[in-house]
């Protein structure tokens, strides 16, 4: 079964590399993701039992989080999973690509079953204002 899906995406004046490189770091995430402002640290820093690299943590409202990132790339492609403390596994599929001398980030927003069509309208004006706070970050402070 397929789950209804809606693409949001914004155009960054920034070259594809430079947003790229920005996306692969997830320490970069918690500057404009803010699911993510309270922090995310790599779980096997942490010192926690069965903690891997490659595996982050955040403290949320509903318990901790764990994420899970795609390895950088060139290619733009920062997809992550997010690991809730009910065991749900939110898949979220981020992609930069090339759009002139700047780059369209995208990111496609599943609705799960259960959410009602306000939750996931409201899912996506976060992710909106999210892209908009990363638009800022690139731009304004060029990413570093």
């Amino acid at each position: 079964m397929t789950h209804p899906s809606r693409i949001v995406s914004i155009g960054i004046e920034r070259p594809l590399e430079t947003v790229a490189r920005f996306l692969a770091e997830p320490r970069n995430f918690p500057r404009w993701a803010s699911g993510l402002a309270g922090g995310l640290s790599p779980e096997h820093e942490l010192g926690e039992a069965g903690g891997e690299p490659g595996r982050w943590v955040v403290d949320s409202p509903q318990g901790r989080v764990t994420l899970r990132f795609s390895p950088p790339n060139a290619f733009g492609v920062a997809d992550h999973w997010v690991h809730l403390p009910d065991a749900t596994v939110v898949y979220v599929p981020l992609r930069a690509v090339a759009n002139g001398d700047g780059t369209e980030v995208s990111l496609t927003l599943f609705r799960l079953p259960g959410m009602d069509a306000a939750r996931f309208d409201a899912d996506a004006d976060w992710v909106r204002r999210d892209l908009a706070a990363l638009k800022r970050v690139l731009e304004d402070e060029g990413g570093s």
